[in-house]
């Protein structure tokens, strides 16, 4: 992997984000438990350490323990500009915003391109859009 990976701590969320962006994106999801690293700074069902695989969107998560600090997104976006066709794009836009916030609809901008943001119910914004003609 050479490209920089988010890598988020969540509180006890991690299970369902990572289960949600996995369905949403088409990727494998890779879970494992407190239990299974032999931790015992959490309930032993916690996300220790979970992944997204073989899709479109690299992603760690874990559920937090003890005294750290969970995900508090501010100043920062996932893009995904231009990574997927208009139709996929379109389609993670509306299921990321389900449950969360359109911070800027998913539009057609007047330089020509489209793109929107939206904090997903997780708290990560993403940043959305392609170029060109959509079909619309």
């Amino acid at each position: 992997m050479t490209d920089p990976t988010p890598y988020i701590h969540l509180p006890g969320t991690a299970r369902d984000a990572l289960t949600l962006y996995g369905d949403v994106f088409g990727c494998r999801v890779q879970l494992h438990t407190f239990a299974e690293f032999d931790r015992t700074d959490g309930p032993p069902e916690a996300i220790a350490h979970g992944y997204l695989a073989d899709g479109p969107v690299a992603l760690f998560a874990a559920d937090v323990a003890g005294d750290e600090a969970p995900l508090r997104c501010e100043g920062m976006m996932l893009s995904l500009l231009g990574t997927a066709d208009p139709a996929t794009l379109r389609g993670w836009f509306s299921r990321l915003s389900d449950g969360g916030r359109v911070v800027d609809d998913l539009q057609r901008r007047p330089w020509g391109a489209s793109d929107g943001q939206v904090v997903d119910r997780y708290g990560l914004r993403w940043l959305i859009g392609f170029e060109g003609d959509d079909g619309d």
